[in-house]
């Protein structure tokens, strides 16, 4: 199963909208009430970006001002920073038949004229004059994102498209801005791209083969474990 179609904008690949969670928001998860860092808004002025550290230790998101709670499952370098694409949350739009906000999906960067989830995994991107990310892999749906969306059915809704768009870990730090230009600095030749992972880690694990064979570098050490013991995640 290939990914949902989509037809991304035709001019420069640039943010369009940077989003930070800058206080906690309350979702009703089985029955109870937890606080998360998913309602990210737009923010109109320069965010500094760098590398957080480990998810256990260092500082959560790579974004200054932008909440990370929970620590176990979000944040650290792997997932620095989350990026998805106007284009798909326009797909969502006609399948929902509802208007989406930036930053609903709980990432940092909305861009446009970008292709995301066609990113290849180890692509680098430069974004303004100085901030460098690098692609590590797919957002996986999880039971809080379900709450927060209120759609019955939600995670096998996102998951069947695999518009999961991608992290990305902080190359060298800088600002960003909205509207800053992105620029695709390099890609992989290995051709591997964020969807075809979404798919490995969720529902076709006949992939791994393919994706075990990139280098280590293209791919995140979590990754690399759960394609070795040919492990899913469960989209319940």
């Amino acid at each position: 199963m290939d990914r949902a179609s989509v037809e991304y904008a035709g001019d420069r690949a640039r943010v369009g909208s940077v989003n930070l969670a800058t206080s906690a928001v309350e979702v009703i998860q089985r029955g109870h009430q937890v606080r998360t860092g998913i309602g990210k808004t737009p923010v109109t002025g320069p965010v500094a970006v760098r590398a957080p550290g480990t998810r256990a230790d260092g500082l959560g998101s790579g974004l200054v001002g932008d909440l990370v709670l929970d620590r176990r499952h979000h944040g650290g370098d792997d997932q620095a920073v989350y990026a998805y694409a106007a284009e798909d949350y326009r797909y969502f739009e006609t399948l929902l038949d509802s208007p989406l906000a930036p930053g609903r999906f709980g990432e940092n960067l909305t861009t446009h004229g970008l292709d995301v989830n066609g990113a290849i995994l180890g692509e680098t991107w430069r974004i303004g004059d100085e901030l460098v990310l690098k692609v590590r892999g797919p957002r996986i749906p999880c039971n809080t994102f379900r709450a927060w969306m209120g759609v019955r059915g939600w995670l096998r809704t996102f998951s069947d498209t695999a518009l999961s768009g991608a992290y990305l870990s902080v190359v060298s730090p800088g600002i960003v801005r909205p509207d800053d230009p992105i620029e695709v600095l390099d890609r992989p030749a290995h051709g591997i791209a964020v969807w075809e992972l979404y798919r490995a880690l969720t529902t076709e694990p006949q992939r791994w083969p393919a994706i075990l064979a990139i280098p280590d570098e293209h791919l995140s050490d979590e990754a690399r474990h759960m394609g070795r013991t040919r492990s899913t995640y469960e989209l319940g």
